[in-house]
This record gives C-alpha cells, structure tokens and sequence, in this order.
C-alpha cells in the first residue's frame, strides 16, 4: 500500500469516526481473538494482611453507617471497578458482636463463605440461620436480608465472611435496583431450619411449586459438606486435577443454587499433585483448610487457611500440597453454559 492509499484510508476513517462508525478490519483480532483475553489476573489476598485492615474498619465505622462494612478484592488489573474478575465481585465482611446490619434488597445475588467467628447470623426473606466457619450461604436476587451478631451469642466474637456477588453481571445489564427497609432487622416469619428441613434432605414438600430460579435452600452447612467430601476420598478415585470436587446443587433443578454464579468445594489429599486444567469461567477460591501452592499459568501462590485467590479465565491451574486441603470456589460458570460458550481443557490422566 502506498503512501496516498494509507492517506485515502485516514482520512476516511476520521470521516466516519464523524458519525460513531469505525472499521471493523482494523479490530476484528481483538474482538475476536483466537483465544480468551481476559483483563483480570491473578492475584491472592493474605488473610493474615487483610484481617487487621477489617478489624480496623470495625473501629472507623459502625455496621448500620456502612450498610455492608467490606473490604471489596479488586482485582490488581481492574482497579476501580469493584471487580475480582471481569463478572464477578468478592470483598470480606466484617460484623461485631452486637451489630446489625440493616436489612436491604437488590436485584444482585450474593453468596457468603463464613470464613472467620461463631454466632452471627443472616436473614433472607423472614428466616434467620446461624452462620459458622465453612458454611455456604444464599441471598437470593431481590431477597430482604439483613446480618446480625447478637451480644448474647456464645463467644461474642467479631464474624468475617467473603462476598460474592454478580455486580458486574447485572451492570453490564444495566439492571441493578436497590431498596432500603423500615427497619434494620426484618420481622421473621419462620423457624430456623425450616429451609434445610424442606428442601435439604433430597426430598420436596408434595405440594411445592418452585417460585425462583435460585435454591430452596439458603444455608449450605460445612458439616455436611465435610462429610461428604470425607465418604468420597474414602471410596472414590481421585479426579487427577481436582481431588474430590463437589458442586452445589439447586435441589429443585440439580442446576447451580445461584442463577448467576456456581459453586463448589473440593479436598486435595495429602500429597497431591494435581494434573493442570484450564476453563473460561475465571475462579474465584477461598481457603477452608490446609495450606499448598497453586500454580496459575505459570505462577506459584503458595496459601494457607482463610486465604483468597482467582485464576483468570482460560489459565491453566494446579494444586501441590502436602497436606490436606478444603477449598470452596466460585464462578460465572451457569451463565457461561446457558449462552453455550463455557469451555474446559484438561491434561490427560
């Protein structure tokens, strides 16, 4: 191409940057790469560098000023914009003994990981249920919900648990509503456990009519799933990438409990070395137990209990330990595979 070609092209390309138009041909590669390119990257948090930076928050600011007293993860590659990965948000919660937090809804859905305390509890939509380390826990889109810490519960200790919520998501939808209630904590309607008893033991109320497309249940205790995890290790071959892996389940659809977001827990055993994996849903892990190293498209984190880390879409991943391990995990990996374009790649066995 010759110089007074390259002139034609400018200035045509300026002429109908006029009007909002630009070239396809000249962005096609990055629209449309040959392989995911994603901006987030990974990165691990420290438990043990972000717990004092929270407990000083709990001195700064009380739970009802703040609404949600969080530390939000940001991704070191998208610093700003309230993201752990381009879909998703993280950030850990703290609440004092005898705080609440005050009841609100959105048009978000979240999860809470309890990572930290005993005694706390949350409420969605009339039911409380009592949160403890491990426990995997539901606050369905448009749910009241609020958070306490009750003075009288045993140990009076400070509650820290991990955010996850599809913020991201639902602002790229230009979807997101918010409403504040009356009072800080919402009237209750039903016993605790009452969920659990109907919707968590394989078995449907016969006259139930599902109304959502977020589960039934919205406390998934450890103690279960630590049992589980426990009974597969015993009398099942390992996965070679993952060790015993399970995913959560919405009971009345065996799809993810969250719409948006699936989740999963999975044991290493002690000297495991992981076969490598790669996925496009960017993961989101937290810590339950045991420390390792894993490696993400070539780096090494090495992490120990209560640790947060991602590893970004379509990066290849492997775990090393030397002890056993417990690791709960999140993604966009449902809304991923409703649009048909979720893909894995694992190494042979």
């Amino acid at each position: 191409m010759n110089n007074n070609s390259k002139g034609v092209r400018e200035a045509f390309y300026q002429r109908i940057n006029e009007i909002n138009l630009f070239p396809l041909w000249e962005q096609l590669h990055n629209l449309v790469p040959q392989a995911p390119a994603g901006a987030c990257v990974p990165a691990l948090w420290r438990y043990s560098d972000v717990r004092p930076h929270l407990m000083e928050a709990g001195e700064l600011i009380t739970a009802q000023e703040a609404v949600r007293r969080v530390l939000v993860l940001e991704n070191p590659a998208l610093r700003g914009q309230a993201s752990i990965t381009s879909s998703l948000y993280a950030g850990l919660q703290l609440i004092l003994p005898g705080e609440i937090a005050p009841s609100h809804r959105h048009s978000q859905s979240a999860l809470r990981f309890v990572i930290e305390g005993q005694g706390a509890y949350t409420a969605v939509d009339g039911e409380r249920t009592t949160m403890s380390p491990g426990d995997f826990i539901i606050t369905p889109s448009w749910a009241w919900h609020d958070h306490g810490n009750p003075v009288e519960a045993e140990g009076g200790e400070p509650v820290v648990w991990l955010d996850g919520l599809d913020i991201p998501l639902v602002r790229f939808f230009d979807a997101g509503f918010a409403q504040n209630c009356d009072v800080a904590a919402q009237p209750l309607s039903r016993p605790e456990g009452t969920s659990l008893a109907r919707f968590g033991n394989n078995m449907l109320p016969v006259n139930h009519v599902p109304g959502s497309l977020t589960s039934p249940i919205f406390n998934y205790p450890y103690l279960r799933t630590r049992e589980a995890l426990d009974t597969l290790l015993r009398q099942s071959p390992l996965e070679p990438c993952d060790g015993v892996k399970l995913r959560y389940i919405n009971p009345e659809t065996g799809g993810s409990p969250i719409p948006t977001m699936a989740t999963f827990m999975q044991l290493l055993p002690r000297g495991f070395r992981g076969a490598t994996y790669r996925s496009t849903d960017a993961t989101v892990f937290s810590v339950v137990e045991g420390s390792g190293v894993v490696v993400i498209a070539g780096q090494r984190l090495s992490f120990t209990p209560k640790d947060t880390f991602i590893a970004p879409s379509w990066s290849s991943i492997s775990f090393e330990v030397d002890e056993e391990c417990v690791l709960f995990s999140f993604s966009d990996r449902p809304v991923q595979q409703a649009l048909g374009i979720w893909r894995e790649s694992r190494d042979p066995a």
